[in-house]
């Protein structure tokens, strides 16, 4: 297993956004998961992640977050590959 941070972002109050990242081998088993960076406790954020074929060996990853709070948040787009 390893892991890494993909992309840092920022949403302001009640926002949603959607980043992608792509040319993951198809192979891998990726889980995706967001990191708030802001240190307010009310901090939270909601996510989803859809998966696209690019190819016959890669993928694309869509993840959508979602701030759940009135406060702007940073957070960072971390992943762990299983295999």
């Amino acid at each position: 297993m390893f892991t890494g941070i993909q992309f840092t972002g920022t949403l302001g109050p009640n926002a949603s956004a959607r980043w992608f990242t792509f040319n993951w081998p198809a192979t891998w088993h990726v889980i995706w998961y967001l990191m708030p960076d802001t240190p307010e406790a009310a901090a939270e954020l909601d996510w989803s992640v859809a998966v696209q074929r690019a190819d016959a060996n890669n993928v694309t990853y869509w993840i959508t977050a979602t701030n759940l709070s009135s406060d702007t948040i940073t957070f960072e787009g971390r992943y762990a590959v299983l295999n």
